[in-house]
This record gives structure tokens, C-alpha cells and sequence, in this order.
């Protein structure tokens, strides 16, 4: 049976864009994509609007992000605890709201529909010991220097002064811990424990927007 040569261009057409699609939503998994700062909890490191160029790779690859990076992760089914709630022998985020099928799994994990994420800076690793006292954090009893913080700026353990937070604790295994550079308004870690490492998804590669930052974010 001969093809209509206008029906023929139409399905070479529709082909093409679904290849372009399906190359594009796998770059965007594996490798890295743009995305825009829409909260105030890395003030002043990143601001509102300020667009990022976000690197995908580590996860893709399993690599445990280092000290100091900003990352992206899934945030947790349950961000805050009572004081009779929180175990500091077990400080691990809980992620109870998992897709179940794949139809579900893919729209959630790969389209990212209806998926809220937060951005944070690596305070603590695996097996180091976090203690937040005195206005500061302390890792395996040193205190950790911060110069990316603005002057001024504590890190308390206590949540507007109602509920204690994880703020004594060894980070488990395949885990990290990681707080807000704007650490008044950040809801992080110390509310909810640390991300599972198959929980963060990228790691902020450069500053892309405005013209006049561009470049890595320290």
C-alpha cells in the first residue's frame, strides 16, 4: 500500500518530535537542567528569580555530593517533628508518599508534576557527628567555619522557640545533612533529618541569570 507523500512528511514529522522529546527528557534526568531560585532560604547565596544551571550527573552516577555543595532533593513527606517525635539515633527524613505504579512514577520522578523540591547547602557526611549549639554547628566537636553566612547570622536549634530540632547526631549512612545559607528561614534538615542519598537529584553547577553573576556559586 503506497503512503500518501504529505501523510508520509507528517509521520516523519510527528517521529522526529517524539525522538526530540524523548532525547530532551532523558538529558534533563541524567545529565543536568535550568531551573529558577524560588525560595529565600539561600539568601544571600542565591536570591529569588536568579535562574541555575543544575548538574544531574552525580546522581545519575550515585556520587555522594561533598561538603559545601548546593544541592537539590525531594523534600520530605514530613517536615516537622514534635520533641516526643524526634530520634536523634535515627535522624532520617521520611519520604512516605511514594508513587506506586509506573504511570505515577514516571510523571513524579521524570516529568517532576506535582513534586516539590528544596535547595540546600552540604553542612555533614556520613558518620561525622553534628551538634548545633551556641548559635553554630560543630562537626565531630570542631566548630565548622562559615563564610558564606552573612554576619550576624545563628544557627539555632530550636524552631521559633516550640519545637526542638535534630541538633545532636551522627549523619547515617548514605546520607547528608544540609541546612539554608538564610538560616531563620530555612526549613532543612534540622526539622526533618538527613536526605537519602537516592533522594537528591542535582547539584547547582553555575549561576546562568543575571548576566553579571554568572558563573560558579560558592
Amino acid at each position: 500500500m503506497k503512503i500518501n507523500p504529505k501523510v508520509k512528511e507528517a509521520l516523519e514529522w510527528v517521529y522526529c518530535i517524539i525522538i526530540a522529546i524523548v532525547l530532551a527528557l532523558l538529558f534533563r534526568y541524567f545529565i543536568g537542567t535550568p531551573t529558577i531560585v524560588k525560595q529565600e532560604s539561600m539568601k544571600p547565596t542565591l536570591i529569588e528569580g536568579q535562574r541555575l544551571w543544575l548538574n544531574r550527573w552525580d546522581r545519575t552516577i550515585g556520587k555522594m555530593p561533598e561538603r559545601g555543595d548546593i544541592i537539590t532533593f525531594e523534600a520530605p513527606s514530613k517536615k516537622s517533628y514534635t520533641s516526643s517525635e524526634i530520634d536523634q539515633s535515627n535522624p532520617v527524613a521520611k519520604y512516605e508518599n511514594e508513587p506506586t505504579n509506573i504511570f505515577s512514577k514516571f510523571t513524579y520522578y521524570v516529568l517532576e508534576w506535582g513534586k516539590e523540591s528544596y535547595i540546600k547547602r552540604v553542612i555533614a557526611l556520613p558518620g561525622e557527628h553534628v551538634e548545633i549549639k551556641n548559635g553554630k554547628v560543630y562537626i565531630n566537636g570542631e566548630e565548622l567555619k562559615e563564610d558564606y553566612l552573612q554576619d550576624g547570622i545563628v544557627t539555632d536549634a530550636k524552631d521559633n522557640d516550640r519545637q526542638k530540632e535534630f541538633n545532636d547526631f551522627v549523619v547515617p549512612e548514605n546520607t547528608v545533612f544540609a541546612m539554608g545559607d538564610n538560616r531563620n528561614r530555612s526549613t532543612d534538615c534540622r526539622s526533618f533529618g538527613c536526605i537519602p542519598l537516592e533522594k537528591i537529584e542535582s547539584k547547582v553547577a553555575i549561576r546562568i541569570w543575571p548576566l553579571n553573576l554568572w558563573g560558579k556559586v560558592d
